[in-house]
Formats: C-alpha cells, structure tokens, sequence
C-alpha cells in the first residue's frame, strides 16, 4: 500500500532538514538537568530552579493556599484570586498602570502584537526580534505595513523611522525590540530609540524575556534600569527563564490591558495559568524584592566577565571561523551578559567535545540564525563557579587547536594525493583508483 500524500510530504520536508544537518530533535531527556553535565545550556541564569530558598517558599505557599490544582479555565470563565493578586502586586512592582498575566512570553507577544496595532498603522521591528513577535505581526491588521531594521543599528532603525513617516503620515508608529536579544547576548540601545520616536503616535514595545530578575532595580529590567517605564507602551516580562517559574505579564495602560481582554485571541481562548504557577511565580517574586536575587545577579555577571577576559586572551591564534567572541562582546559600553556565543563555523562538533569533558553547551544554527552565523550558545548561571567557566573556555580553545591540526593534516594529505596524481600523469600511469 502506497504512503499517503501527506506523509509523504511531511517525510520529505524532514528528509531536506536532516540532509542539511538542521532537523531538529529533543535533547536526551534529563540532560540539561543532569548533575554530570554542567548546565551551560538553560535559561537558568539564576539558578532559582535548585534554590532551596525558593523550594521552601513555594511549599510553604502551596500548603497555606485554598487553591491548588487546576485554573478553571479561561480567565474570562473564571478570574481566580491568586491570579487577580500576583497581577496588583505585579502592577506596584513594576510601577506600571496596568498588568495583564498570560500562559507565556509566546502567547503574550502572539496577542498584542496580532490585536493592538490598527488598520492603517505601521510596525518598525529589529531584524532579530523573537518569532513570537513575527508570529503576532503575521496575524496582524499591519501585515502589510512592516518594516525590518538592521540589528541594533540605529542609522538602519532612524532610516526606516524616517521612510515609515513619509509612507504613513497619519499611522501610529510601533517599534517592537528585545531589551537582550537571547542568541546573541547583545543590548537593544534602548534609550536612543526611545529619544528618535518624537511623536505623539510613537510607541515603543519592549520585550524583557532574557533581562528579568537580572538587570534593574530588584531585577525589574532593563527599561527599569534606564528609567524609560514612561517611554514604552508594553513591556513584557516572563517568568520562565531567571525566575524559574512559568507565564508572562504585559504591563501597559489600562485601555490596551482592557483591549486585550477584549480581542488578544492567545489569552481569551485558552485555560489559564494553574494555581500552582500562580505561587510560584510569586515565591520567585519574593527573592527579586528581598535582594536575593540581586545578589544572584551580581554572581553571574561577574562570572560573565570573567569568561570572556579568560576566553579572549587565548583566542589570540585561533582563526576567527574557527572560534571567536562576537566584535560587541570587546566594546566597553556593553553591559556583561549571562548569554556569550562561542561563534565557529563547526558548532556540532565543537559542543559534542564540549559534552564529551561534561559540559552541556547546544549549537545554534540556521534557521535559529541567520545563515554564517552559526554558534555554540553559552548560557550562564549563578550556580556555575569560576572553575567551571575556565574549564569551558580551555576545553574549546583545545578543541579549536586539535581542529586546527587537523585541517591542516587534511590539506597536507590533499596537496600529496594532488602531487601523486601530476606524477602519475606526466609518466602515464592509469591512476585506477579513478577508473574505477
């Protein structure tokens, strides 16, 4: 019996992804949390997962609470109390006007972006800004009207700030960018953007996925830690990543919160969060108001500092394509970042010896990045020591050195074989090895 049309399809899609050493697969169940491998790989970056700390918090919560199990469904069916609570007390912590809980950063940026831009207005976004986003901007009533900038380019975000004027004179304008950018580790120039949006219909949306529970006061981000919560429409802040729980929040005006009630299709048709990730995320919001999270923050970008000082002294004969920081790593105006890349044109093999020595540390490669960018991607965490990092920077130095020796054994053996066969030719000796 023949395979149907559609499997067939569906087999060959993934047949061009494997031929191309793209295809995707789940990682070995328990790997990123194995106590043989250390963890370079989750977005742990605060280590709050093993924290005892917070484990107690959420037991002690979790016993006291009347609710536990199950949400009810969606928020608009039913509005639990510890859901209503977690988003008044995320509103103060903020000093936002209005927050509005969704199941994830995904679902979040999926609904503003898909809802709150208006027939006739305009969306400027960065060229590495989270699919998510793309996913919400596809769905949109702007689909039409979007515009690309250069990664962190200010010359490409004024050059299309400019076009998009011209083109829409009477839109409202959305800028939509990450505060740090999860493949890259690199800082949006926030601050710059938000002076060149000098209109009235000028919004700027910033999502704070990578940067929460690290940077600002009491880990509240960076639009926080630049003091521009006035210069930004949205901001979206999820608790999956530092905070070591699950769900997001937008924080905005009251009528865009009202509006997404209203028309945000990720947040009105789906179960809400449980209760039991509801105290959850409220335990880890504990540790970012009493300082424990800074202090874990403090370790870790410390740590980041080191890493690359360490690295970058060893890399000095090693070819760029081989392994290399990326160039915004070397500016002083860079703030240190828990996300390094290791950036080599051998990602796979690099990360294979890398596990080899017990150490997880996942390539990255296109179509996660753009194409020539491929990378190994160093995550790091409070719970890792200064011993770790300098084991992982010696052990892909060593890597980059074998592969060196290596290519050039490979090309001694090429220029032989090459030298062989002239031989053979200029005194006519069938090389068989071609015949055959």
């Amino acid at each position: 019996m023949s395979e149907s049309i559609l499997n067939t399809k569906l087999r060959a899609s993934l047949a061009s992804r494997e031929s191309r050493s793209i295809r995707r697969r789940l990682p070995e169940s328990g790997t990123s949390s194995s106590p043989e491998l250390i963890d370079f790989n989750s977005n742990d970056y605060l280590s709050l997962s093993t924290s005892p700390i917070l484990r107690k918090c959420f037991l002690s919560k979790l016993t006291a609470s009347p609710d536990i199990l199950g949400s009810g469904g969606s928020r608009l069916l039913v509005n639990g109390s510890a859901h209503s609570a977690l988003e008044d007390r995320l509103r103060h912590f903020f000093g936002a006007e209005a927050a509005l809980l969704f199941n994830s950063g995904f679902d979040a940026n999926v609904g503003f972006f898909s809802c709150i831009p208006q027939p006739g207005d305009a969306l400027i976004y960065d060229e590495y800004i989270h699919a998510s986003v793309h996913d919400g901007m596809r769905a949109s009533r702007v689909a039409d009207a979007l515009y690309p900038f250069k990664h962190n380019d200010l010359a490409s975000f004024k050059h299309v700030l400019a076009r998009v004027k011209r083109e829409h004179p009477n839109a409202s304008v959305f800028v939509a960018v990450e505060s740090l950018y999860s493949m890259d580790g690199t800082f949006a120039p926030l601050k710059e953007i938000s002076e060149a949006l000098d209109g009235k219909d000028m919004y700027l949306v910033v999502d704070e996925a990578h940067a929460t529970g690290i940077y600002g006061p009491q880990g509240r981000g960076r639009v926080a830690e630049l003091g521009l919560e006035d210069k930004v429409i949205a901001r979206l802040h999820t608790f999956g990543k530092a905070l070591a729980a699950t769900g997001a929040v937008i924080l905005t005006s009251t009528l865009i919160r009202d509006y997404l009630l209203n028309y945000a299709r990720s947040l009105i048709y789906t179960t809400s969060l449980s209760n039991a990730n509801i105290i959850a995320a409220d335990c880890s919001f504990d540790l970012l108001i009493d300082g424990t999270a800074s202090q874990l923050a403090s370790k870790l970008l410390n740590l980041s500092v080191h890493l690359t000082n360490y690295l970058r002294s060893r890399l000095t004969n090693i070819p760029n394509s081989l392994l290399s920081l990326p160039d915004h790593l070397s500016s002083p105006d860079c703030p240190p970042s828990p996300i390094i890349p290791l950036m080599t044109s051998h990602p796979r093999p690099l990360s294979a010896a890398l596990r080899a020595l017990g150490m997880n540390a996942r390539p990255i490669t296109w179509p996660t990045v753009p194409k020539g960018r491929d990378r190994v991607r160093v995550c790091l965490h409070a719970g890792n020591t200064q011993e770790d990092v300098e084991l992982l920077a010696l052990a892909a130095v060593q890597w980059a050195e074998e592969m060196m020796a290596q290519l050039l054994r490979d090309d001694e053996t090429q220029v032989c074989e090459g030298e062989e066969k002239a031989l053979r030719k200029q005194n006519g000796v069938t090389d068989h090895r071609i015949v055959a």
